[in-house]
């Protein structure tokens, strides 16, 4: 008998009194949506700050696209790639920014552009983390994290409490991208370096819905 077969072997012996299907225990504690979308908001910008990612709030009468024009020229961004279906309140309507829809762009045209703006999937409050699923608003992985600058849309009826709650509104079949603040890693002697892995800014707009 070999190693393997011998070690599986005694695997099985030490389970032949355990039912052949054990149930997992799933209650994992969750978020009461009684406590209202302002808190968790909230709290998903206290998550994301803490990250040195920026947050800003936006509102009826300062409107996302705006934000985005804000943001976007105070970083001397000339253009900027957007997935095809961001929302056209969304996009900018400012000459001074050329917004270019992706089209397959190659990863060097993605590179010589200066932002990308997305939407999102799902943002989860506890962690501060972004999700997007490729979905119309999103688009491509390869815009989001190829840009050096990152701007993403999130409504507020897209936050949800825990990472829990975040993967049971997701479909686990889609390509999910996380994203917790910049992009930053340190080496062993903990020296920290950004944009690795993806953008070194992300400026992050949390819309009411509608807006």
């Amino acid at each position: 008998m070999s190693a393997r077969s011998e070690i599986l072997a005694r695997v099985r012996a030490a389970l032949a009194d355990e039912p052949a299907v054990r149930q997992v225990p799933r209650e994992y504690r969750q978020h009461s949506r009684d406590a209202g979308t302002a808190d968790l908001a909230e709290m998903f910008g206290e998550r994301l700050a803490e990250y040195t990612a920026r947050v800003h709030r936006a509102t009826p009468e300062h409107t996302p696209a705006e934000i985005i024009a804000e943001v976007l020229r105070a970083r001397g961004a000339s253009s900027a790639v957007v997935a095809r279906g961001l929302p056209a309140r969304w996009r900018p309507g400012t000459a001074s920014i050329g917004l270019v829809d992706d089209t397959g762009l190659g990863i060097g045209e993605l590179d010589r552009t200066d932002a990308a703006v997305t939407g999102c999937a799902v943002a989860i409050a506890e962690t501060g983390t972004l999700v997007l699923d490729a979905g119309a608003d999103q688009g491509r992985r390869a815009i989001s994290l190829i840009p050096d600058h990152h701007v993403c849309v999130v409504r507020t009826d897209q936050i949800v409490g825990t990472v829990a709650e975040a993967l049971a509104a997701l479909d686990p079949l889609r390509p999910l991208t996380f994203i917790s603040g910049p992009s930053a890693t340190s080496d062993i002697e903990l020296d920290r370096v950004e944009g690795v892995h993806g953008p070194r800014n992300l400026d992050v707009i949390v819309t009411p819905v509608g807006c």
